[in-house]
């Protein structure tokens, strides 16, 4: 088995598409009122499922996890804040150097963390 996919439970499929659109910088493969679903590069899925349509039934709401994209550079992290602020995607926490490398998080409709990443070493 391969782990190949990630589901968000969102409150508005239409607002969460629009957040996900400016941070993957794609339109969505599959978009309806109950589900939303982002092919990235890579291969890894993340789609966006209406929560109350979720089953089972689920009561859990962001945010115990952050979803992470990597960057290749620090400039690479500026250019994605700049793009990010001005699309007014929420944040969180401005770029800033850490033990691990140096970052930025903003947040979803829902309070789902999207870190942006270029790690240290």
């Amino acid at each position: 088995m391969t782990p190949d996919m990630t589901i968000f439970y969102v409150s508005d499929i239409p607002a969460s598409a629009r957040y996900y659109v400016e941070v993957f910088a794609q339109e969505p493969q599959e978009l309806s009122p109950g589900f939303g679903l982002f092919i990235l590069s890579n291969g890894l899925k993340i789609g966006l499922w209406k929560a109350g349509a979720v089953q089972p039934p689920s009561t859990f709401t962001g945010c115990g996890a952050e979803l992470v994209l990597h960057a290749a550079s620090d400039e690479d992290v500026e250019t994605a804040h700049r793009r990010w602020s001005a699309a007014g995607l929420d944040i969180l926490d401005p770029p800033t150097r850490r033990e691990f490398g140096y970052s930025f998080v903003s947040t979803d409709p829902d309070g789902h963390r999207v870190r942006v990443l270029k790690a240290e070493g």
